[in-house]
């Protein structure tokens, strides 16, 4: 009976194929999120609203890792997600705005960021569009094209405005390019013509406030009672932790309310006043390890699309962890990114668990596929 037992174990653990090194490392940051987010003196609403939002998205993570996703390889698919992912956009321009942005649907009991869920969508066609031009890559052409597609959501969610999630979207477009292959030459170009971009967003898109930010990121110290407020009191946050915190529920910055957002915005600042250097080197560790852990998975991707998918997820929370850091401790302008996995957010802590789960979902097919196969893709011939 026993043996029977393992048996049906071991074929669970077969068909969850879960990596739960990875797992185990992405629930720490989370409940660092959760303690940092609870103030200890009454019920708090951003902790109890995200510790569901938690446990939803460790249910679809689990749902989606059952599932075979080289449906994801067929161009209609993915077209059909970008047509619906410019419509979402498009239409968000009709809704009310919220702090000045229209970036959410408000569905009453729920609010729903349509750009966090579009980062994955991107991820996945550019997966596909290089997985079959691997070898072309150095073609100036293949660049223009994917640079299309990250080119079109980039400004849609510029116009929300909302300056972070849109520089998130180039990072991942700059980041799978690099991946792919990119030649020197290609790679000044591109450098070029975004530094043009950023003169043309400048003097043209960026609004006053979005001006402010970049300008109090040189000059820090010009304005601490206006635009460098958050910024400064950030800093202070994280100085003040020193090496073992002041404990948790002490973090007088944030308990005071002297550091706005620090559920979203300032999470990082709150948490290492409160646990300090080694709390942040913990934390570190932590987030490390589910890196590596996603490239792993990646590199033993069937084809070179699941291994483009799985780069592109790492160079997403690669790009959401720098920043967010940079801009807590001052080495980078205030832009409003969230830190995965730690920050309050329903719809942004659910796609980065979809992300994983879907990594996962690739991960149990990875090895059944044949090497003929991954011969052919990678010379474009299927």
């Amino acid at each position: 009976m026993s043996g029977e037992v393992r048996n049906n174990f071991s074929k669970l653990h077969l068909r969850l194929n879960i990596d739960w090194v990875l797992f185990f490392s992405v629930i720490p940051l989370v409940f660092a999120g959760l303690v940092t987010m609870n103030s200890f003196v009454s019920q708090n609403y951003f902790f109890e609203k995200q510790l569901i939002w938690f446990g939803i998205s460790v249910i679809v993570f689990f749902i989606l890792s059952f599932l075979d996703f080289r449906f994801f390889k067929k161009t209609g698919v993915l077209l059909s997600l970008f047509a619906i992912s410019i419509f979402l956009l498009i239409f968000l321009f009709l809704t009310s705005s919220v702090r000045g942005a229209q970036s959410w649907f408000d569905l009453g009991f729920f609010s729903f960021q349509p750009a966090d869920l579009i980062k994955l969508v991107l991820i996945l066609l550019l997966a596909k569009y290089f997985s079959k031009r691997h070898i072309e890559i150095a073609n100036i052409r293949h660049i223009l094209v994917s640079g299309f597609y990250a080119l079109v959501f980039f400004i849609l969610i510029l116009l929300q405005p909302d300056f972070g999630s849109a520089i998130i979207i180039f990072l991942i477009w700059l980041g799978m390019v690099l991946v792919s292959g990119i030649s020197k030459k290609h790679l000044l170009a591109v450098f070029l013509i975004g530094l043009l971009s950023f003169v043309g967003l400048w003097f043209y898109v960026f609004k006053p406030h979005q001006q402010q930010r970049i300008l109090t990121f040189i000059h820090p110290m010009a304005d601490i009672q206006g635009a460098g407020y958050n910024a400064f009191q950030s800093t202070i946050a994280v100085g003040s932790g020193q090496l073992f915190g002041k404990g948790v529920g002490f973090g007088t910055q944030s308990r005071l309310q002297f550091l706005p957002e620090y559920e979203t915005d300032f999470i990082f600042a709150a948490f290492a006043e409160e646990w300090g250097f080694l709390g942040v080197v913990l934390l570190f560790l932590f987030f490390c390890i589910v890196i590596w852990r996603i490239l792993a998975n990646a590199a033993k991707g069937a084809s070179n699309f699941e291994v483009l998918f799985g780069s592109g997820l790492a160079i997403m929370f690669i790009s959401y962890f720098t920043i967010h850091v940079g801009m807590n401790i001052g080495l980078l302008p205030v832009t409003g990114i969230t830190i995965p996995f730690m920050s309050y957010g329903g719809s942004h802590l659910l796609v980065e668990f979809i992300g994983l789960g879907i990594l996962m979902g690739m991960r149990k097919y990875s090895r059944v596929a044949h090497r003929d196969d991954m011969q052919n893709e990678f010379l474009g011939m299927e």
